[in-house]
């Protein structure tokens, strides 16, 4: 009787440890998000993390625009120190970036506020460059002349 329930406990403990370990590492959603990052900061009273916002600018997109449909708010690995000086720069320059992100299946505080995950920044070449835009579907045809 004790065998059967200890061997029991320790199947009960590995699938646990399986669940726990699948919901902590496991990743969701791969994906990116463009816009201008308005907040970067390092958060906590017992956990520090780091978090930020972007600003999504969806100019009108939306039926009923309001501020949790414009943002997006994410957080950043504490070993990806290099992604969170990036964001700080980005978000002193103002520049438009593209931002990949992953998203995990639970939030945990001591790892962040959120369950999207930033692991790379993505700037523009040209930050303040107007790009000329094109049709692509219009050919480039000189207009016949005629000849009286």
């Amino acid at each position: 009787m004790k065998k059967s329930l200890i061997k029991i406990a320790i199947v009960l403990g590995v699938v646990l440890i399986g669940v726990f370990s699948f919901l902590y590492w496991g990743v969701y959603d791969y994906g990116s998000r463009s816009g201008i990052v308005i907040r970067v900061s390092k958060k906590g009273a017992l956990f520090k993390t780091m978090e930020g916002q972007l600003n999504l600018q969806t100019f009108g997109a939306l039926e009923r625009p309001n501020a949790m449909t414009e943002t997006f708010d994410f957080s950043v690995d504490k070993k990806d120190e290099v992604v969170f000086q990036q964001l700080k720069d980005v978000s002193l320059s103002g520049e438009r970036v593209r931002l990949e992100f992953k998203k995990r299946y639970v939030q945990v505080p001591w790892r962040g506020d959120s369950k999207y995950f930033v692991t790379e920044v993505v700037r523009s070449e040209q930050p303040n460059a107007k790009k000329e835009r094109t049709n692509p579907y219009r050919e480039n045809r000189e207009t016949p002349t005629t000849q009286l």
